[in-house]
């Protein structure tokens, strides 16, 4: 298998293909061994993983919680609620602390743009991005990416539309950048407020109909609408954005026929995305992505911690 590079992954956009085909490999490889529901490693016996999440998280915290255990690791969840960040101690005193106390890896989850980057210059171990900000959460792309390859058995040539609030979703940011390094033709679909001024890439398309932009298109992601990050005004009612920008059979019918459904959750149903596209078992691939969420962690854990297995 192919090795990883870097010491961090705080972003997609400093990997090559081949650091990310190094993740999507040994991802396959344990997404086939629990698959198999035999597998047993402690490759990561003795490591202490520490999970700093500043925000809320369910499918993230969760699967890098599963992830390090299935290697055998210990993971250990930093409550933000019972911290000295509470008693008026500083961020930056917080992190050196913490990292004091020697972690073999940190994942963590915050609202600053860059804090996982910012976090990594003051660590002696491995950091992982979990999200920040609207910059990156770059496991979701790597997650997004095993599960795209696994069902359509390739990325390059694909014609990928991410549809919906662009503008502020670090999933539709580390896609575009992970899903273009690696070949494939990407469209974004949003309306004029919500479309990003400047694209993270080059070579991606903007398209202002959910139609046209998803038109032969071989896979078609949709984003929630992230209305914490808005203005107020910025769209109409949920009902008007559903009507235009909804993900629908009838609209779905405008890409390839056979095209996969995706979305990184949470999904607000009846607004992004229609209950019957979410859930058509030949055409959605929204749990295989929580699924894979795992594998594709413990893939990364095990690259960044130096383990072959």
């Amino acid at each position: 298998m192919r090795e990883f590079t870097l010491r961090n992954l705080t972003g997609i956009a400093p990997l090559s293909a081949d650091d990310i085909y190094a993740v999507l490999d040994r991802a396959d490889y344990y997404a086939d061994a629990l698959a198999r529901g035999d597998f047993v490693s402690d490759a990561l016996r003795g490591r202490m993983i520490l999970s700093l999440f500043f925000e809320n998280s369910t499918r993230t915290r969760v699967s890098f919680e599963m992830a390090a255990r299935r290697l055998g690791a210990d993971f250990i969840n930093w409550d933000i609620g019972a911290s000295a960040l509470k008693k008026g101690e500083s961020f930056d005193d917080t992190i050196k602390t913490l990292g004091a106390m020697g972690p073999d890896a940190i994942v963590i989850r915050h609202s600053e743009y860059g804090a996982p980057d910012y976090v990594a210059k003051l660590m002696d171990c491995p950091v992982i991005n979990a999200g920040d900000s609207r910059r990156e959460h770059p496991t979701q792309a790597l997650l997004d990416a095993l599960t795209i390859q696994q069902s359509c058995g390739k990325i390059e040539g694909l014609r990928v539309a991410i549809c919906g609030d662009v503008a502020h979703s670090r999933v539709a940011h580390s896609n575009m950048i992970l899903l273009r390094k690696l070949g494939a033709d990407v469209h974004v679909v949003a309306p004029p407020a919500l479309m990003p001024e400047k694209f993270p890439i080059d070579g991606v398309k903007g398209f202002g109909t959910l139609e046209a932009g998803i038109s032969d298109c071989d896979v078609v992601m949709m984003l929630r609408l992230q209305k914490e990050r808005m203005q107020e005004g910025m769209i109409g009612s949920d009902i008007e954005y559903f009507n235009k920008f909804g993900l629908t059979h009838e609209k779905l019918a405008h890409a390839k026929k056979g095209a996969f459904v995706m979305h990184p959750g949470p999904m607000n149903r009846g607004i992004e995305i229609a209950d019957e596209v979410a859930d058509d078992p030949e055409r959605s691939l929204i749990l295989q992505q929580v699924a894979n969420g795992v594998p594709t962690r413990m893939a990364v854990l095990a690259l960044l911690l130096g383990k072959k297995s």
